[in-house]
């Protein structure tokens, strides 16, 4: 601790002779001069270290008792300093590098969100830079208290959210909304109708009346659990209990038969690279995009575009706000060429095979498939024929409202 303190306050070595040096060392401690490492390097000489405050006042004490004092060495912080006096660019760029340390560390430059997992993290970054919170932001500046409260009301999925800045990293802690658990109205009068025509497999109502059972064929749009129900009459009763109105649901299996046709042109644009390119560079920083091109165009009527962006890493995966960006143009012409007619085809049984799962969902299971292909001019097609097993039901409403009834009226109107 002594040395640093030494090293910042500046020493200085020195060496007196005289008759009687001892009195030197006398009128330093009673005057409190700091002195440190005397050596006596013979009975009228000695060396040591005082302070660049105390050299001064040193050389005066010697004279007093008729000493001679040379000093042998300079060190510490204020004589290092001292070299550059005359070095004014050299001070003048210390100078401003320690004025842009100090102000640049006010400054934003990345921001980090964690905690989200449905809310995009662009949607939250959108948002707080609309707020004012992006690169190159003052944060001193900054409300992060009323930008916090507009975030979340202008984002209703984030429930919590807290900005922390630490120098230049502005730290964003989100939570999300837990998910509103569904509710069903059963107020609502609804049939399960059948979407799909096939052989029911099986069924599970869970309100309404079942008309169709495992076996039977059901056409498109007819209603396979009603949801007017016959109330049963008691044993041995004679009286007409009248019907329920509810909200049918539940679930009709069944095997179906799905028929998919697709098309596509047997010719197609190809391109040829003329091998004409065009190379253009920018800077992003902050925010704030610097072209290197000017004004000058892309000559090529037709081209390919590819943009690389290379961004300021530091040593941990931090990223800066400062990127390159090169954008290379690439010239092509186009002339018609014929398509492989095996590739095509594999083609459109991909996308056809795609259209059936979305059609019975992924609950579905497609038990066979056969595809046929025509050609016909410069067209191909292919159809698709497709034996599944796929849930069909599928809720309606219908005119009426929920409840009891007496005989002879069934809710509809």
């Amino acid at each position: 601790m002594n040395r640093l303190m030494n090293y910042l306050r500046g020493s200085v070595k020195l060496t007196v002779a005289g008759a009687f040096p001892e009195r030197f060392l006398n009128l330093c401690a009673q005057h409190r001069v700091t002195f440190w490492n005397l050596t006596v390097e013979d009975p009228h000489t000695l060396t040591l270290c005082v302070t660049r405050k105390d050299s001064r006042k040193a050389r005066r004490l010697a004279q007093q008792v008729m000493c001679t004092v040379e000093r042998d060495k300079s060190a510490g912080l204020p004589w290092f300093l001292c070299r550059f006096r005359r070095r004014h660019a050299l001070v003048a760029g210390l100078c401003l590098s320690v004025a842009a340390v100090l102000i640049l560390s006010q400054f934003v430059l990345t921001i980090d969100v964690s905690g989200n997992e449905t809310v995009p993290t662009a949607v939250i970054l959108s948002e707080l830079r609309r707020q004012g919170v992006k690169p190159g932001a003052y944060g001193p500046g900054l409300d992060l208290r009323n930008i916090r409260q507009e975030v979340l009301l202008d984002v209703p999925d984030l429930a919590w959210m807290a900005i922390n800045l630490h120098g230049t990293r502005a730290e964003v802690l989100v939570r999300e909304k837990l998910p509103v658990p569904e509710v069903l109205d059963t107020s609502v009068p609804t049939h399960v109708v059948a979407s799909a025509t096939g052989i029911i497999t099986h069924i599970q109502p869970m309100a309404g009346q079942p008309l169709f059972k495992a076996g039977d064929t059901v056409l498109e749009g007819e209603v396979v659990i009603s949801g007017i129900i016959d109330i049963q009459e008691p044993q041995y009763s004679e009286a007409d209990m009248g019907t329920e109105v509810v909200r049918a649901r539940g679930k009709v299996w069944a095997r179906t038969w799905r028929t998919l046709t697709a098309e596509i042109p047997l010719t197609a644009q190809v391109k040829t690279y003329t091998g004409e390119t065009k190379v253009r560079h920018s800077l992003n920083l902050l925010g704030h995009r610097v072209n290197f091109y000017g004004n000058s165009g892309i000559p090529m009527e037709e081209y390919d575009k590819i943009t690389t962006v290379r961004v300021l890493t530091l040593p941990g995966g931090r990223e800066m706000p400062l990127s390159l960006s090169t954008e290379s143009y690439r010239g092509y012409t186009t002339a018609e060429a014929a398509l492989n007619t095996g590739a095509a085809e594999d083609l459109l049984k991909t996308h056809l095979e795609k259209r059936l799962q979305n059609l019975i969902g992924e609950d579905g299971q497609v038990l066979r498939t056969d595809y046929t292909a025509k050609c016909t001019g410069n067209l191909l097609t292919v159809t698709l024929l497709a034996e599944c097993s796929e849930q069909i039901g599928r809720e309606v409403t219908f005119p009426g409202t929920v409840g009891r009834y007496p005989s002879g009226n069934s809710g509809e109107s």
